[in-house]
């Protein structure tokens, strides 16, 4: 008989009660854009998870139990929402209107290579939670965490070599470079916090952008777009993915208080947002330097974090972090019109990437 190893050591199952954070509710508008996705989606994603699931399938307990773990505290998938709404665009469906084998491949592709890297980051991190519970470093430590991510990254590799399908592994092992080269930027520049708003856009491009990038270019590649045409999908989702991070910037400094999560994370973890490096860049010499010296020196007092969130709320960056995002947004939109067929499945594929562009800006969590 197979052994079965605990889900979690105990100390750290008595201890969820007190870290499980209320779960957060978004905006009724954007509830709505999410839910037309959905609808438009149910039958890929209901088809989707089986597949991801068999993905993940290993003979080895431990790996097996971290890999339920994983699978039972999945998000709302959105990346291969991405994929399957960029396949559709682009004419990936079968004659029964349902989403290929390649674009299947391509979601499984994607999920496998998002959930490796967050393993990963709370790793780098050493984060304790991930979506309100335990991350897998908290619960298995540092080592079985980065030997999980190094998995799922072989399995999302095995996926689309056993498909044959190496148009799709070069697009996303374009974005496994970017995003490592943008986390060792990150913490580079973050020794010093030197970071202009060209680096930080530079960074966040790679590091968060690329993946959802690789979505739209993975989708449209596995639907039979042309070159020219993977690399304006690329561009979108890019442009998609840096105002998704943006608004990450925000939820932090606790925009719309509705997110059900501690706040000022960020500056605990001294990364540079947007909405702080504006701040800076309009302070006075003196309140620049004050601000410096809290966030390098203090960062683990929750007073000198609640003095840095109370200057960047009533200063400039705020407004700037969403203009910004609302100019990526709406470039984001201007390339999705020019994409894509004419037919039904595409202009209703491309009403539904509307939609969910508009739910990555409006989400609150």
């Amino acid at each position: 008989m197979k052994r079965r190893y605990a889900l979690e050591p105990v100390r750290a199952s008595r201890a969820r009660r007190k870290v499980n954070a209320p779960r957060p509710r978004a905006t009724f508008a954007a509830m709505s854009d999410l839910k037309r996705v959905t609808s438009l989606l149910a039958g890929d994603m209901a088809a989707f998870k089986p597949k991801f699931r068999a993905a993940v399938t290993t003979d080895v307990a431990l790996l097996d139990t971290v890999m339920r773990y994983i699978l039972r505290r999945k998000g709302k998938q959105m990346r291969p929402m991405f994929v399957f709404l960029s396949a559709r665009l682009h004419g990936g469906v079968d004659a029964q209107g349902a989403a290929t084998d390649r674009a299947h491949t391509a979601a499984a592709l994607i999920e496998l290579l998002h959930t490796a890297t967050l393993v990963h980051d709370d790793v780098v991190d050493e984060s304790p939670l991930r979506r309100g519970v335990f991350s897998i470093q908290a619960l298995w430590k540092k080592k079985v965490a980065v030997l999980v991510g190094d998995y799922l990254l072989s399995r999302g590799l095995l996926a689309a070599v056993d498909a044959e399908a190496f148009d799709l592994l070069k697009i996303t092992s374009r974005a496994v470079r970017e995003m490592s080269e943008g986390e060792l930027l990150q913490i580079e520049k973050a020794r010093r916090l030197d970071i202009t708003e060209e680096v930080y856009f530079d960074i966040i491009r790679r590091k968060t952008a690329s993946l959802l990038a690789a979505c739209c270019a993975c989708g449209a590649a596995s639907g039979g777009a042309d070159d020219d045409t993977i690399e304006k999908m690329w561009g979108l989702g890019e442009r998609v993915g840096l105002a998704f991070q943006i608004q990450d910037d925000l939820l932090d400094l606790g925009e719309g208080d509705r997110t059900g999560k501690p706040t000022g994370q960020d500056i605990r973890e001294r990364k540079m947002t947007l909405p702080l490096i504006h701040t800076l860049a309009k302070a006075t010499p003196s309140e620049r330097r004050r601000l410096i010296r809290l966030v390098k020196h203090k960062s683990e007092d929750p007073a000198a974090v609640k003095e840095v969130m109370d200057a960047i709320l009533a200063g400039p960056g705020m407004e700037r972090a969403r203009s910004e995002m609302r100019r990526l947004k709406e470039e984001s939109l201007a390339l999705l019109n020019d994409l894509g067929g004419q037919d039904a499945v595409s202009t209703e594929a491309r009403a539904a990437l509307r939609d969910l562009i508009e739910y990555t800006i409006r989400r609150v969590k």
